[in-house]
């Protein structure tokens, strides 16, 4: 009897359409940041789901996915004695981070099986679409949000000048986030550094005409992180690494010592409203995570502790802390070390340092402003460190 023989089969088409489905998504993410963030959890999570045939996971990248899978086994399980009780299963955060740990590690993987003409145009994306919202950014500064107001109204959806201000100034946050891989992204494509001028301008003016104070405060640390690796490509990713890790472990400890010597409530005696606010929160989940410190009192606990917090403590470690316990903050400790120690290089590489920025702006947003399950954010996450793989790589080829 004949044997037959299996036709070979060409390589995988997945790799070029999940690297393209990122791209696309890149390409509306200025209409997106501008009119409604909340969009880019079912955007991405479509993105991701295209990816998850080229799923597979490399000795790298185990001790993070390990860390993540134990922080989202143990978020499960805290649903048991969490005073939370979701209406429905869509408003089940425990389902959701299920989901998001499937498709979104595996958009991140496939950031590194791209083509070279895909990262290309990835890198086109990313750059014209964060100079373009930039752009949109200063427009708005400039009339007081009032083009939003217009749209709103022509859309038969009037909205208040505050709550439109509120609105567009979130798009600030995806700007400030996509800045340093977009800036880079820039001069490896001819422009030099010319399209940091509209994110950079987009960014500072409009922070200070709405009155954000986190976006300026995470474009310092962007700043920081990206000349500490630049400078020290071996040392550097270990000092971020270090001081993600006392973040984590150390929140509860740090309000309680500065609390303990006084000088707590003179200091949220001088500050804005808004940075009172979150010190009350602060406070507030200071003293309820060491009722329970060990275990927590479960995933989305937090929501639970009104008036003293309203939804999370606006803080990702006290969050942490106050709903997963100890288990979670070394979990989510050992997620950042991961991500920070990957960056160690034997000389520079303004790839990698922009790498480092994009994670300083996501952590300082997290230790300020949203909350650390927050799906729109989630999924900004995993765009982050897609597009910090792909510039990498395609910085090699």
């Amino acid at each position: 009897m004949k044997r037959v023989t299996p036709e070979p089969t060409g390589p995988s088409p997945w790799p070029a359409v999940s690297g393209w489905s990122l791209t696309g998504v890149f390409l509306v993410a200025p209409l997106i940041a501008w009119l409604g963030p909340l969009a880019f959890a079912p955007l991405v999570t479509l993105a991701g789901l295209l990816a998850v045939p080229t799923y597979r996971i490399d000795d790298a990248d185990r001790p993070a996915a390990i860390a993540i899978l134990v922080l989202v086994v143990w978020a499960c399980v805290s649903t048991v004695w969490s005073p939370y009780i979701p209406k429905t299963i869509w408003q089940s955060t425990a389902g959701k981070l299920v989901i998001e740990c499937v498709v979104y590690g595996a958009l991140v993987i496939a950031a590194r099986q791209g083509s070279p003409r895909s990262r290309h145009g990835l890198m086109l994306a990313l750059v014209f679409g964060m100079s373009l919202l930039g752009i949109l950014m200063l427009a708005e500064a400039a009339t007081g949000a009032g083009i939003y107001q217009h749209l709103r109204l022509w859309t038969g959806d009037p909205i208040r000048p505050d709550l439109a201000v509120k609105n567009v100034a979130q798009g600030l946050f995806i700007l400030t986030l996509f800045a340093p891989p977009a800036i880079v992204a820039g001069r490896g494509l001819g422009l030099s550094y010319w399209a940091a001028v509209p994110i950079l301008a987009g960014i500072v003016w409009p922070a200070h005409v709405f009155g954000y104070d986190a976006p300026l405060v995470a474009l310092v640390a962007a700043g920081l992180a990206m000349g500490l690796v630049w400078v020290s490509p071996r040392v550097g990713p270990r000092v971020l690494a270090g001081l993600a890790a006392v973040f984590f472990l150390t929140a509860p400890a740090v309000v309680w010592g500065v609390r303990r010597i006084g000088w707590y409530d003179l200091l949220r005696a001088k500050v804005s409203l808004s940075w009172s606010e979150r010190m009350g929160y602060w406070a507030h989940a200071q003293e309820w995570i060491s009722d329970d410190p060990a275990r927590g009192w479960g995933l989305d606990a937090s929501r639970m502790f009104g008036p003293g917090i309203q939804l999370h403590p606006h803080d990702a470690a006290l969050q942490v802390w106050l709903e997963l316990g100890l288990i979670g903050a070394v979990a989510a400790a050992v997620v950042w070390v991961s991500i920070f120690a990957s960056l160690y290089r034997p000389r520079p590489d303004v790839q990698v340092a922009a790498g480092a920025g994009c994670g300083a702006v996501y952590l300082t947003f997290n230790a300020f402003s949203l909350g650390v399950w927050q799906e729109w954010w989630v999924a900004l996450g995993a765009m982050a460190c897609a597009i910090c793989i792909a510039l990498q790589r395609q910085a090699l080829t």
